[in-house]
């Protein structure tokens, strides 16, 4: 009997969404600060460990600031000079980097209460089945974090827009899906009152402590 080890294992890439140009927020969601540590920081501090490989960071071309927040951290940054084009086109940079790869765990930077905990619990649960897509539930449809095993590469680098890859994970059967509730990925940073309330939350919770 061969052992399970990481050369037998499916082999897992993260990749986290960083390009976006947050016009609702008003600055870079990558470079916002809460509780003294940005969300790129904590989204990489949150993966950490997962896979053996290095994590992908899908960012704004001319970033030398995201580079420091991820000092000292595996991390392989991606320009995105096409991010006008939406979500869709981080997604498409993310799967030609680690196209030989059994599947892309897809994450974006905002989810400020992220835990390892719950990735972990993602990540465990796609290995079981690593031809089902694995994401997020968001009431009857998946959405990110989410797996997206390697037979649905070409599928995804045909959407378009923000919300492309959620319509075509929505629209699998289910007996090719996997949804999980993730409760600390349900709140994202997309506007400063989002900020300010994780920046008043996280102080309360470390005061608590």
């Amino acid at each position: 009997i061969i052992a399970m080890n990481a050369t037998t294992l499916p082999r897992l890439r993260i990749v986290i969404l960083a390009a976006g140009f947050s016009s609702r927020l008003g600055l870079p969601k990558a470079l916002a600060r809460v509780h003294g540590k940005s969300l790129l920081r904590r989204t990489l501090q949150s993966v950490a460990g997962l896979t053996p490989g290095k994590v992908f960071v899908v960012l704004p071309q001319n970033c030398a600031r995201y580079r420091i927040e991820a000092r000292g951290l595996d991390v392989t940054f991606i320009p995105n000079a096409r991010r006008a084009a939406g979500l869709s086109s981080s997604v498409r940079l993310g799967i030609e980097r680690a196209r030989y790869s059994s599947a892309l765990l897809l994450l974006p930077v905002d989810l400020v209460n992220l835990q390892h905990r719950d990735v972990a619990k993602l990540v465990s649960r796609w290995r079981a089945d690593p031809r089902r897509v694995t994401a997020r539930r968001i009431g009857r449809y998946g959405g990110t974090p989410l797996i997206l095993p390697r037979w649905l590469y070409p599928r995804a680098l045909e959407v378009a827009g923000d919300i492309g890859l959620r319509e075509l994970v929505s629209a699998l059967p289910s007996r090719q899906r996997v949804l999980l509730d993730l409760p600390s990925a349900a709140s994202d940073v997309d506007t400063p009152q989002d900020l300010r309330t994780a920046r008043r939350r996280l102080r309360s919770t470390s005061f608590s402590l």
